[in-house]
């Protein structure tokens, strides 16, 4: 029998036992705009928006819950989810996750200054002896998760970390690129915060599921068709309405490993609590 007939009899199988149970597929995920939106009970998001037709076309009933990182990553933990959007790959979740080999989207961590007190960055060394502003439970790189060169300071909420900033509580703060500019423009904060040049990583976010019976083939199934619905024209326009960026063709992506350190070109969450 072909592979591509079993994976197909294999997922109907899976798909066929949710529903004969009368269960759906528990997803969990932090709101992350422009990769997950919630606003007023309507969800929205390149990625939420993303994992949502490749499953409809799976035939794949989703149960989501929006919830902060590290409640998420506990649910994972205490089996009360079976997946996970936008989580990064790391080697201690291995026993527990599988991943697509198609990633949802990129992660660019960068550092955002508040323009009365300016800082200057281009490598982990000059971030010595301040307080930076980050989220419970993200990985954001080996080198800047370990440094014992400054202090990491969370917030319970991206906006918190911008008011903290604002308000010289913490002298940088990290998060994803487009994250940033998203929360900046929500807060109206364009004259008093300001993005600094250097990449602290670049990072591959996943659906991620559970090591759960027949999993490991549905989440073969949701690459291949994440892998397919990137080609098409309706993906390039959720790219263009989410971020204002063009998609020509889909981006090629290897596994190599992402980078550890500081990149100063700005191209295009997370955690473990595990």
């Amino acid at each position: 029998m072909p592979q591509t007939f079993r994976l197909l009899i294999a997922t109907l199988l899976a798909c066929l036992s949710l529903n004969a149970l009368g269960e759906k597929l528990r997803i969990v995920t932090e709101p992350w705009s422009p990769y997950i939106i919630v606003d007023d009970q309507h969800v929205s998001g390149l990625d939420y928006d993303t994992t949502s037709i490749v499953f409809q076309r799976l035939g794949i009933d989703v149960q989501w819950q929006f919830l902060p990182w590290k409640r998420c990553l506990m649910m994972l933990q205490q089996g009360d989810a079976d997946g996970i959007l936008d989580i990064f790959q790391a080697s201690e979740r291995d026993n527990l996750l599988l991943y697509p080999t198609e990633p949802m989207s990129d992660v660019n961590y960068v550092m955002y200054q508040a323009n009365a007190r300016p800082h200057a960055f281009d490598s982990l060394d000059d971030l010595r002896g301040l307080t930076i502003g980050v989220s419970p439970g993200y990985l954001y790189s080996p080198e800047f998760d370990s440094s014992t060169l400054f202090t990491r300071e969370p917030a319970p909420s991206h906006e918190a970390n911008f008011g903290k900033l604002i308000r010289g509580r913490v002298d940088l703060m990290v998060t994803d690129r487009l994250v940033g500019q998203a929360i900046i423009d929500q807060l109206k904060l364009r004259d008093q915060v300001s993005q600094l040049p250097g990449v602290v990583s670049h990072r591959e976010q996943f659906l991620a599921l559970r090591r759960n019976a027949g999993m490991d083939l549905l989440v073969q199934r949701f690459s291949a068709e994440l892998k397919r619905f990137k080609r098409e024209p309706a993906y390039a326009q959720l790219v263009a309405r989410y971020t204002g960026e063009t998609r020509v063709a889909p981006a090629t992506h290897s596994a190599t490993p992402p980078a550890a350190g500081i990149d100063k070109t700005v191209e295009q969450h997370e955690s473990s609590a595990l």
